[in-house]
């Protein structure tokens, strides 16, 4: 019994330091791929994406990223509750499933893990968004997001959508084009920004008209 928790902390030790190694080397060089990627190529698809730096990206990207994804993005520490206590609720009443994970849990969702649910990847995830939160901060994270996140079938990041959808760099996507884009990330296999119709045509006009309110309301203040 003792040799076997012995084991056991050995094992969780090791976690812990080369966890903390694997967030600050991305910190630092971006993630070369990701097991998203690595399903659409068991899949057979080809990958399309091009690492592109934050100050690279129309500021709007990260607006309607906010907008559409988590609005308290620069106010919390990488959860949500007030939105997971919503997303809850809304979810015992029926309808439509809503998640309420923040852009911090997607990211390292997206940058460590793999898709899809079950209680240890959820329990890696909130330990993940909470290394990467305190080692990285907010612009790093918005930045890895933007670059790993899945916005087309074999299509990842923003400077990849929009040579895809508007053959042009993300350094010029207007408020119509990222909010398109933002629209798509939630179900990014079913959806495409470029000529858009019902709910995703809606949706990304919806994020775009809130893209101002993103600015006015300073709640990109995180990212300046």
């Amino acid at each position: 019994m003792i040799l076997a928790l012995r084991i056991l902390l050995k094992a969780v030790l090791w976690f812990v330091v080369l966890s903390v190694l694997w967030v600050g080397a991305y910190a630092l060089v971006p993630p070369p791929f990701t097991l998203t990627m690595a399903g659409d190529l068991m899949q057979g698809r080809s990958i399309t994406k091009d690492w592109t730096p934050l100050a690279d990206i129309d500021p709007d990207m990260a607006r309607a990223a906010i907008a559409g994804e988590d609005a308290r993005f620069c106010l919390h520490h990488g959860f949500d509750w007030q939105a997971m206590a919503g997303a809850a609720m809304r979810n015992a009443q029926g309808g439509r499933i809503r998640g309420g994970s923040t852009i911090s849990q997607q990211t390292a969702k997206n940058a460590f893990l793999w898709q899809g649910g079950g209680y240890v990847r959820k329990a890696l995830e909130a330990w993940f968004t909470a290394l990467i939160e305190l080692i990285w901060g907010k612009r790093r994270i918005m930045e890895v997001y933007l670059n790993l996140a899945e916005t087309g079938i074999g299509t990842y990041g923003a400077q990849a959508a929009a040579i895809r959808y508007f053959n042009h760099p993300a350094a010029r996507l207007s408020a119509t084009e990222a909010g398109r884009i933002a629209a798509v990330l939630p179900l990014p296999k079913k959806r495409a920004a470029i000529d858009p119709r019902g709910f995703v045509r809606r949706h990304g006009n919806a994020i775009a008209a809130r893209i101002g309110v993103v600015r006015r309301q300073g709640l990109d203040a995180c990212l300046r």
